[in-house]
C-alpha cells in the first residue's frame, strides 16, 4: 500500500483570508499548483484534485452572467435586486449580484466587472454591468 502523506495546515484558514482579503479591496481566489486550475469558495483542498498545494492569485473581476433570479420585496422592505451566478474569466463560478441595474434587467451572458463594497457592513464581491466603473 502506497504511503500517503497527510496535508498540514498552518495559520488562518482559508475563509479568513478570504474576508482579510476583501478587507483589504482585494478580489483573490485560488490556484491549484497540481492541476493548474483556479477554484473558488475557499477551501482547503482544490476541488478538482485534492492538492493542498495551491496559492491565492488576483482575480481580474470580469465575468459573464450564467444566471439570475430576481427576489421580490415589498415596497417597504426595499427595492428588488437579483442574485446571479457569475463565471468569472479563471474558471470558477460563484453566486453574488449584479447593480447599478434594476433586477429584471440582469440577463444571461451580460458581461460584468467585480468591485468590493460593504453589503450589511461586512465586504463583499459585487459585479456591475461591464464598463460602468
Amino acid at each position: 500500500m502506497a504511503s500517503t502523506r497527510a496535508a498540514t495546515f498552518a495559520g488562518p484558514g482559508p475563509d479568513a483570508v478570504w474576508f482579510e482579503n476583501l478587507k483589504n479591496g482585494r478580489f483573490r481566489i485560488q490556484h491549484c499548483n497540481t492541476c493548474n486550475k483556479n477554484f473558488f469558495y475557499p477551501r482547503a483542498l482544490c476541488q478538482h484534485c485534492g492538492s493542498a498545494d495551491w496559492a491565492w492569485i488576483d482575480a481580474s473581476g470580469k465575468g459573464t452572467v450564467y444566471s439570475t433570479s430576481v427576489v421580490r420585496q415589498r415596497p417597504e422592505d426595499g427595492p428588488d435586486y437579483n442574485i446571479a451566478l457569475i463565471d468569472l474569466a479563471e474558471g470558477p463560478r460563484m453566486m453574488s449580484r449584479v447593480t447599478d441595474v434594476p433586477a429584471p434587467e440582469v440577463k444571461i451572458g451580460m458581461a460584468v466587472e467585480a468591485y468590493i463594497a460593504p453589503l450589511d457592513k461586512e465586504p463583499l464581491v459585487l459585479f456591475r454591468p461591464a464598463g460602468r466603473a
